[in-house]
């Protein structure tokens, strides 16, 4: 992908085709097509974008609609892109059980997320989303029987898979299948330009609904009617729902499926994992699944065999999860012992006092640096005052805090620009030391008063002292009952 494009949307699709080397078995030619390259790190970029146009074009999406969707998380998330570009307000419905990750990501592009319970499944998010949906009016994307899902696929990932394999043998394309989406669309195509292709499509062994025969009831709009009786809770997120979507049931009513893998939870972690550490591709768990399944295939077929498997999505949105739960977040042994090495900048030895300028010693300050603080501390005008460090973690916490309860404050913010030169902010942090004897930051004063640091402050707002401190000073407020300690950073939280 190169060239200048007029906005994020043009980025969607022409994801790279990768030869697998060292996982692959002797003569066997294995690729994999890494569906990360789309601008939100999966392929559900695709679905996502095809879905919203071919709703502008019919005009059942109107300019300004809120659009929402239920999903595991890709999908809202490739739509939280696609609707942050195009101007439309998104609400994402989600079972509870899905990654942080996810969450947090659509949010971040300005998504509502709403979550459902764990017990309630795929169908409960689904059924949620279409009873917001009636009663607000919104645009339902409707991606487990949008034929516009398949479709882009159609148009996109199946003639970027011919166009790369022009020339060259394709015996076995193998995916997984979530909204089927992919399935529908990429294999209608393929099976129609080169006949004798395989395809195989990957699921849970836990929970074999497509391999069982047993065939999904489906409501009149298409939507699954129950959920289907072989689901069982499982591993890979974006695979399986509690139902066969109706994509994949026309798929398979087609014949166009060859052969179904059964893939263990396990293999999942594994072959992600090795995907990262022996080919330097990093991807998510049902990309893991899937790779396991063309390793069934690649392990039992003849040599010159050439397979291509979907990885469609990154692994960062798995950190939560399974996936990185035996990753430390410490140093190791082994790179304790590295460290220890070589002599220098080490945890377990005590670092050289570094010499400071005159001017940035703590124990003098300037008259100006004490006349400032003096000012800022006594102003009757923001009688709330904070002293902190612009990117401190515990100065984010008493601004978060300030920001919910609609405290108006004053920041100093001793590192930022306006107070470098001539090391102005240390010359005040010195300051304020010789004022109150501690030299940590941030610091809080109210109407004139040192509450203290971080977790004093929010001590005092836990026994109300700063809640009685601020209304005698005449500062309005929001009232809030709430544990202080929540707005700590999690790694920190003592409670």
């Amino acid at each position: 992908m190169s060239g200048i494009y007029s906005d994020i949307l043009g980025t969607v699709g022409n994801t790279p085709v990768v030869r697998i080397n060292k996982l692959a078995p002797e003569g066997i030619d294995l690729f994999a097509k890494i569906e990360a390259f789309n601008p939100m790190g999966s392929v559900k970029d695709r679905l996502a974008l095809g879905v919203i146009e071919a709703a502008e074009r019919d005009g059942s999406l109107k300019p300004g609609q809120t659009v929402i969707e239920a999903t595991s998380g890709n999908t809202g998330i490739g739509l939280a892109m696609v609707c942050a570009r195009k101007g439309y307000p998104l609400v994402v419905t989600m079972a509870e059980n899905f990654s942080v990750e996810r969450r947090r990501l659509m949010r971040f592009l300005g998504a509502r997320v709403i979550l459902t319970p764990a017990s309630e499944k795929g169908s409960g998010m689904l059924a949620k989303a279409v009873e917001l949906a009636t009663k607000h009016g919104w645009f339902l994307c409707r991606q487990f029987e949008n034929e516009a899902n398949a479709d882009m696929h159609s148009r996109t990932t199946a003639p970027e898979i011919l166009r790369d394999f022009d020339g060259r043998r394709l015996d076995y394309w193998v995916t997984g299948t979530g909204t089927a989406g992919t399935l529908k669309g990429v294999s209608r195509v393929l099976k129609k330009e080169r006949p004798d292709i395989r395809i195989v499509v990957c699921e849970p062994d836990n929970a074999p609904i497509i391999a069982s025969g047993i065939p999904q009831q489906f409501a009149p709009d298409g939507s699954p009617a129950v959920s289907h009786p072989h689901f069982r809770p499982h591993l890979m997120q974006g695979w399986t729902p509690d139902f066969i979507p109706r994509l994949a049931n026309d798929t398979i009513a087609a014949g166009l499926i060859d052969e179904v893998a059964p893939i263990k939870g396990n293999d999942a972690l594994k072959y992600a994992r090795l995907l990262a550490t022996e080919e330097g591709i990093f991807c998510g768990i049902s990309a893991g699944a899937t790779f396991a399944g063309a390793m069934q295939i690649a392990e039992k077929a003849p040599k010159g065999t050439a397979i291509l498997c979907m990885l469609p999505d990154t692994g960062e949105r798995y950190l939560s999860t399974p996936l990185f739960e035996d990753i430390p977040v410490e140093m190791t042994e082994e790179e304790m012992d590295i460290a220890a090495s070589t002599p220098r900048f080490r945890f377990d030895m005590q670092a050289p006092a570094a010499a400071r300028p005159e001017a940035a010693r703590l124990d003098e300050p300037s008259t100006d640096a004490t006349e400032f603080v003096e000012k800022v501390v006594g102003s009757n005008e923001q009688p709330v005052v904070l002293f902190a460090l612009e990117w401190c973690e515990f100065s984010w916490s008493i601004r978060k805090m300030f920001a919910e309860m609609d405290i108006p404050y004053r920041s100093v913010d001793l590192d930022s620009v306006e107070y470098q030169k001539d090391n102005r902010g240390g010359d005040i942090r010195a300051a304020l030391r010789e004022r109150i004897a501690t030299p940590t930051i941030p610091q809080i004063f109210v109407g004139g008063e040192h509450i203290g640091g971080c977790t004093e402050t929010l001590d005092a707002f836990n026994k109300g002292y700063l809640q009685d401190l601020l209304t005698r000073n005449g500062i309005a407020f929001k009232a809030m009952e709430v544990d202080a300690y929540s707005y700590l950073p999690k790694w920190v939280h003592p409670r």
